[in-house]
């Protein structure tokens, strides 16, 4: 039975906001403690996301299904999981908790509350990241819910996101919630509110790629499961 409306939003507007404490504390934190070192800061940033991403998703996923994400819960409700009146509420909850969570990390390390940032990141080569990032995201999550294997779902998204800090010119945003939250924080992991649409769009792009994909690859949950079936039973052998 699904919770009731209310409990999936709070559970939704919390994790937003632990997602971008964690994300825009753990650049701040990183950016302090490696001066002058950008590539040690994005490995430390990149690590306290990814472990960090794994242990809120466990919390909040019984309740809400831990999307976090506008893209997440447009997919969902493409694949008939999140009813579709739910995704406008799912999205502005999402918007805000990011908000709070970057006021909240720029007071836990003694910054202005608001701090509107001056990274400029609206770049073709940042935009095509954020296409491969979203899309990427979306087929690690929506393969393994529509091939039974949603358990793991939690650590493979730590690590896609871990790894896509590296192979993405953008670091992987791939959250239209959590790209309006970090132009709140004019920090390491902050971006100008100028690029934001930029990303936004690139991100809605990656959603309109990967759904016709996810479509090919695993038609229905059902059909996915029966096929897979005799290779996992060769593969036990």
């Amino acid at each position: 039975m699904p919770r009731p409306l209310p409990h999936r939003l709070l559970a939704e507007y919390l994790g937003s906001l632990l997602l971008a404490a964690l994300v825009i504390g753990s650049g701040i934190a990183a950016q302090r403690l490696s001066p002058g070192d950008v590539g040690l800061q994005l490995l430390e940033n990149a690590a306290a996301t990814a472990v960090g991403l794994y242990a809120i998703i466990l919390i909040f996923g019984p309740i809400s299904g831990a999307h976090f994400n506008p893209a997440v819960s447009i997919v969902d409700a493409a694949f008939r999981g999140l009813p579709w009146r739910d995704v406008p509420f799912y999205a502005l909850v999402q918007v805000l908790g990011c908000i709070t969570g970057a006021v909240l990390a720029n007071t836990m390390f003694e910054a202005s509350p608001v701090s509107i940032s001056t990274t400029g990141r609206a770049t073709f080569a940042h935009g095509l990241s954020e296409v491969i990032a979203t899309v990427g995201l979306l087929l690690v999550i929506f393969s393994l819910v529509r091939s039974g294997r949603a358990a793991l779902a939690p650590s493979a998204v730590g690590a896609y996101i871990g790894a896509a800090y590296f192979f993405t010119s953008s670091t992987s945003f791939a959250n239209p919630a959590i790209t309006v939250g970090r132009a709140f924080s004019d920090t390491f992991a902050g971006i100008a509110p100028s690029s934001v649409p930029v990303f936004v769009l690139a991100q809605l792009v990656g959603v309109a790629v990967a759904v016709p994909l996810l479509r090919t690859l695993y038609p229905t949950p059902s059909a996915v499961e029966a096929t897979a079936a005799p290779v996992t039973e060769g593969q036990s052998r």
